[in-house]
């Protein structure tokens, strides 16, 4: 069994900083592409960002391009996300999941492409 644990949400103002953590269990991390997900009340999970298995590739939703930065360490079986420049409405639950395949290529930013999630971390922007 998978789990991934999330940290690093709290409370800061516009033009802030965060950086959230994922930290994975079992030994195969090295073999998925990673991607985070965020979701407001009243509102479906949307994606944020995904990083390649191998930390090569990365892509990013258009809301968050420019401000937000996902990354990888397989040795710490763990994946950042470094956002800057926060916003009000960046604000919501964060979530990292892994994909379903392994070393796959592509561009995955459905739900359905995720089978592990971890258990969300607030971020709350204020203005």
């Amino acid at each position: 069994q998978v789990q991934l644990v999330e940290s690093g949400g709290g409370l800061v103002q516009a033009g802030d900083s965060l950086r959230l953590s994922c930290a994975a269990s079992g030994r195969t991390f090295s073999n998925y592409n990673m991607g985070w997900f965020r979701q407001v009340p009243g509102k479906e999970r949307e994606f944020v960002a995904a990083i390649r298995w191998s930390g090569g590739l990365t892509y990013y939703a258009d809301s968050v391009k420019g401000r937000f930065t996902i990354s990888r360490d397989n040795a710490k079986n763990t994946v950042y996300l470094q956002m800057n420049s926060l916003k009000p409405e960046d604000t919501a639950v964060y979530y990292c999941a892994r994909n379903r395949r392994q070393y796959v290529g592509g561009d995955y930013r459905s739900v359905y492409d995720y089978d592990y999630w971890g258990q969300g971390t607030q971020v709350t922007v204020s203005s």
